[in-house]
């Protein structure tokens, strides 16, 4: 026969058991939420990874298409600037010869 104080044991033992029963359920729901929480988080990241991939592709191309261009106006540039070097020896030149045809007209005049 059992008496009081085994009775008494054992229902405190059954009740830590289901203490413990619950306790690993809500452990288990806690880790299902944040299993979920880390999922959507991944998925989200991989969206937005996808995103970037697709963005920086389309700069590359833009890039690859106004390298051509650049080149172009990077060739435009150092023409006009041996042009404008060109016109500049020309007008000194010119300049120069005015200044001396000036001279001698002047001393043409006066002599």
């Amino acid at each position: 026969m059992i008496d009081a104080t085994t009775h008494q044991q054992l229902g405190a033992l059954l009740a830590e058991v289901k203490n413990l029963r619950e306790d690993f359920r809500r452990s288990e729901d806690k880790s299902d939420a944040s299993r979920t929480s880390l999922h959507r988080r991944m998925d989200e990241l991989v969206d937005r990874v996808g995103k970037v991939e697709g963005a920086v592709a389309q700069v590359n191309d833009d890039v690859t298409d106004m390298k051509p261009v650049t080149d172009d106006v990077r060739k435009w540039k150092l023409m006009g600037m041996g042009a404008l070097a060109v016109v500049g020896l020309g007008g000194t030149a010119l300049g120069v010869s005015l200044a001396g045809f000036f001279e001698q007209l002047s001393r043409f005049f006066e002599g």
